[in-house]
């Protein structure tokens, strides 16, 4: 925040890039020209300290180590941009050698851009996230560690990927309270009717829920966003039952329960613009829609849309466990709800105090294509 700038704080600033892999201090711009297969290097007549290692290769099933950070510390910002199909890079980050990723999500949904590649572009102006042209990925989340962060970038394309990249960050002593940031990846390639879309599950603990991003595709005609978002928070899911009545103040309804898909995006009216009727992109601090993929009449067959909701100004609170769905639901002929088929892919963002429990299995580069 601005108002933080105006006095001096403890904390040492580093930074890892392809230029300074360890981010240690004085560490950057130590390289030699590299030479390719031809012999040529860029600065190979300007020498150290020049431009001489901007970026890495990773090959296809290889895991590159980003960063590997000796704490206590805070991440405060990464910007990367790389080649190759984003949902076939897959980032992790483990926190205190937890053997359990906090953070293990598809490159393109962690920064709220699953149907963007190399090729394909769609700004996004957000607080926490931004995507820049180029496709110049942003994230300003809060990632702190108490002893130890290792982020980690695999490569599942069946080329070997470029990356160029920055993990901006700051050594320095943490509260006590500190919490952990945290997102999960899931996916359903055709939903069951009647099912509701689980967002996150099997979280326990003290933290609070900042914000979601859902990759939507509609596999049937008309409206199809007016499943409610629901928040189950600490017990809310799991009804104590006892000869047939709900005991222990659990009920299986939840605390929080929006009034459908776009309303929790904060758009309204079927995201559409009422002049040209048509769906309208969006992108604002808190929430948008950045990136609509509409049918061509060749090979995209599908409306596919791309969206975020960050819960910045209002977090959502949990102390024992918490539960997000979102319903699949859209319209039949005779003005009856139509529980739909879609496929829905979703990145969850948290904080948390405890350690990570195991996230569901992430799927095979088959399982995450986008087809």
């Amino acid at each position: 925040m601005l108002h933080d700038l105006i006095q001096t704080q403890a904390g040492e600033s580093r930074s890892i890039s392809a230029e300074n892999r360890t981010g240690e201090k004085a560490g950057g711009g130590r390289d030699m020209p590299e030479f390719d297969v031809d012999q040529y290097s860029p600065a190979e007549h300007l020498g150290q300290g020049w431009k001489c290692h901007p970026f890495d290769f990773i090959n296809p099933g290889e895991t590159y180590v980003m960063a590997d950070i000796e704490g206590p510390g805070c991440i405060n910002h990464i910007w990367l941009t790389a080649t190759g199909l984003y949902r076939s890079l897959i980032l992790r980050v483990y926190y205190d050698d937890n053997p359990n990723p906090a953070i293990e999500t598809p490159l393109a949904d962690f920064f709220a851009s699953a149907y963007t590649d190399f090729r394909v572009f769609a700004q996004i102006d957000s607080i926490p996230v931004s995507v820049n042209p180029g496709n110049a990925f942003n994230s300003y989340w809060k990632m702190p560690f108490k002893k130890r962060m290792k982020m980690t970038l695999e490569n599942r394309n069946f080329e070997r990927s470029a990356l160029y990249y920055q993990v901006d960050y700051e050594l320095k002593d943490l509260p006590e309270n500190t919490a952990y940031f945290h997102a999960q990846f899931r996916r359903v390639h055709s939903m069951t009717p009647g099912e509701a879309y689980v967002v996150l599950d099997g979280v326990e603990g003290d933290g609070h829920y900042v914000g979601t991003y859902m990759a939507w595709q509609m596999n049937s005609n008309k409206w199809w966003g007016e499943g409610e978002m629901k928040f189950y928070l600490d017990g809310d899911a799991h009804p104590d039952v006892s000869d047939g009545k709900v005991v222990g103040g659990s009920t299986g309804f939840p605390t929080i329960c929006t009034t459908g898909t776009e309303d929790y995006f904060l758009g309204s009216h079927n995201f559409e613009n009422k002049v040209e009727q048509k769906y309208q992109e969006y992108t604002t601090a808190y929430a948008g829609v950045p990136h609509i993929v509409r049918p061509d009449g060749l090979y995209n067959a599908n409306l596919r849309f791309s969206m975020y909701r960050w819960h910045i100004e209002d977090p959502i609170r949990f102390h024992k466990d918490i539960k997000v769905t979102c319903q699949a639901l859209g319209w039949r002929k005779n003005a009856k709800f139509l529980p739909l088929r879609d496929d829905i892919a979703s990145v969850a963002f948290w904080y948390q105090s405890t350690p990570t429990q195991p996230f569901p299995p992430l799927g095979s580069d088959e399982e995450l294509e986008l087809c």
